[in-house]
C-alpha cells in the first residue's frame, strides 16, 4: 500500500491553469531588493559583495516564474546557493549571508504547490542538499539546524495542502455543475416527451376522422406541426447536456408562472415578494424551468445567509428576444456570502448551457443581488 502511495504521488500531474507573473511579484521582487540594501547598509560582518549579489540574485530571479517552471525556479536558486556556500567553504569566507535569502522559502512552497509529483521529490531533494551543505559553512547549534529544516519542510506542506484543497474544490465545482447538468437534461427530456405525446395523440386522432372529417383531420395536421417545431427546440437545446440518471418523472415542470408561488406573507421572514411584467407566451419549456429554479436557489440562499434581511424581491421580465431575472435582498454586507458557491456554480452552469448570462454579488448599495438573463428559445452555446 505504501509503494502504491509513493507511485501515486510520483506520477501526480501538475495542476491546470498556473497563473504567469503577476504585478505583486515584481512588487515582491521589489520590497525584496529594498530589504537586500538596507540589510547591506546596517549589518556588519557580511561575507564579501559579490557573494551576497549572487545570492540574492538566485532567489530574486527565479521568484518570477516560481509557478509556470517551480523545478527550474528551484534547481536554479538551490543550485546557486549551494555554489555560494561551497566557495565560501573552500576560501573559508567570513561573514554571513543576507536575511533576505529567506524568501526561498516561497519557492518550496511554489515546488508543492505548482509542481508535479516528480518535480516536487526531486526539487525537494535539492533543497535539502543545499541545507546540509549551508550549515557546514554557517555552522549553528543542534536546534538552529533543526529549526531551519521544519522552515522549509513547513514551507513544503503548506503547498501541498493549498493544493489538495484546490483540487478538492475543483471536484466540488465540477460535481455541482454535473448535477446541474443532469438535473436540465432531466427537465428537457420531459419536456419533449410531452410535445411527442401530444404529437401521437393528434397522429391518431387525425387518423381515425380523417374520412369522415376531413377538415379537423386537417387541423390535427397543424397542431402536430406546431408541436413537432417545439420538439426539434427542445432537442436543439439538449444536444451536449449529459444526461446520467434514467428514473425521469412525466410530470410538468415548473415555470414563470410558478415564481409566484414563491411569495410569501409578512409573517415569514425575509419577505419575498415577486413581480411579473412583460410577456411570456411562446416561452421555452427550458427557459421557464431555469427561471424558477434560480429563483427558487437564490430565495434559499437569502434565507440562509443573508443576515438582518427583511425582504427579498424577485423581479422577472420579459421582453421579444430574452428573459431578465433579478432577486435583491436587504441582508447585511456582513452576510459571508461567497461568490463561488457551489449553488451559484449550479445557477451560473444552466444559464450558460441556455446561452444566457449570470451574474450574483453584492448590491450597489445594500444587501445582495443576483441577476440572470436568458435567451425565450434557450439556445445552446
Amino acid at each position: 500500500m505504501a509503494t502504491n502511495a509513493l507511485r501515486s504521488l510520483w506520477v501526480e500531474p501538475r495542476p491546470a491553469n498556473a497563473p504567469d507573473r503577476r504585478p505583486r511579484d515584481w512588487a515582491l521582487v521589489a520590497v525584496l531588493i529594498c530589504w537586500s540594501l538596507v540589510e547591506v547598509v546596517l549589518r556588519q560582518a557580511l561575507a564579501p559583495r559579490p557573494l551576497l549579489l549572487l545570492a540574492v540574485l538566485a532567489v530574486l530571479g527565479p521568484l518570477l516564474w516560481r509557478r509556470t517552471h517551480p523545478l527550474v525556479a528551484v534547481a536554479v536558486s538551490f543550485g546557486m546557493l549551494t555554489i555560494v556556500d561551497i566557495v565560501r567553504i573552500l576560501t573559508a569566507s567570513q561573514g554571513a549571508l543576507l536575511n533576505s535569502i529567506g524568501a526561498a522559502l516561497i519557492l518550496a512552497y511554489a515546488l508543492f504547490r505548482w509542481g508535479s509529483g516528480r518535480e516536487a521529490a526531486i526539487g525537494l531533494g535539492v533543497i535539502l542538499l543545499w541545507l546540509a551543505i549551508t550549515y557546514v559553512a554557517d555552522p549553528m547549534s543542534l536546534w538552529e539546524t533543526v529549526e531551519g529544516y521544519a522552515f522549509f519542510l513547513f514551507a513544503a506542506a503548506l503547498g501541498a495542502t493549498i493544493r489538495y484543497r484546490a483540487k478538492i474544490r475543483i471536484g466540488d465545482i465540477d460535481q455541482a455543475k454535473a448535477r446541474e447538468r443532469e438535473q436540465l437534461a432531466r427537465e428537457l427530456h420531459d419536456t419533449v416527451a410531452h410535445h411527442v405525446s401530444g404529437i401521437a395523440i393528434q397522429a391518431q386522432a387525425g387518423r381515425a376522422i380523417a374520412a369522415s372529417h376531413p377538415e379537423r383531420a386537417i387541423e390535427a395536421l397543424a397542431i402536430i406541426e406546431d408541436a413537432a417545431t417545439r420538439t426539434l427546440t427542445e432537442l436543439r437545446a439538449i444536444v451536449g447536456v449529459l444526461r446520467v440518471a434514467q428514473d425521469t418523472e412525466f410530470a410538468p415542470q415548473p415555470g414563470v408562472a410558478e415564481v409566484e408561488q414563491l411569495a410569501t406573507d409578512g409573517r415569514t421572514r425575509p419577505r419575498v415578494e415577486v413581480t411579473l411584467f412583460g410577456e411570456f407566451d411562446d416561452l421555452s419549456p427550458a427557459v421557464g424551468a431555469a427561471v424558477y429554479r434560480i429563483a427558487q436557489e437564490s430565495i434559499t440562499n437569502a434565507r440562509r445567509h443573508a443576515r438582518h434581511a427583511t425582504q427579498v424581491a424577485v423581479a422577472v421580465t420579459g421582453d421579444a428576444d430574452q428573459v431578465r431575472l433579478t432577486i435583491d435582498d436587504d441582508g447585511s454586507a456582513a452576510g459571508g456570502r461567497a461568490p463561488a458557491g457551489y449553488g451559484l456554480v449550479g445557477m451560473r452552469e444552466r444559464a450558460s448551457l441556455l446561452g444566457g448570462s449570470f451574474h450574483a454579488g453584492p448590491a450597489a448599495e445594500r444587501g445582495w443581488r443576483v441577476e440572470a438573463v436568458l435567451p425565450r428559445t434557450g439556445t445552446p452555446r
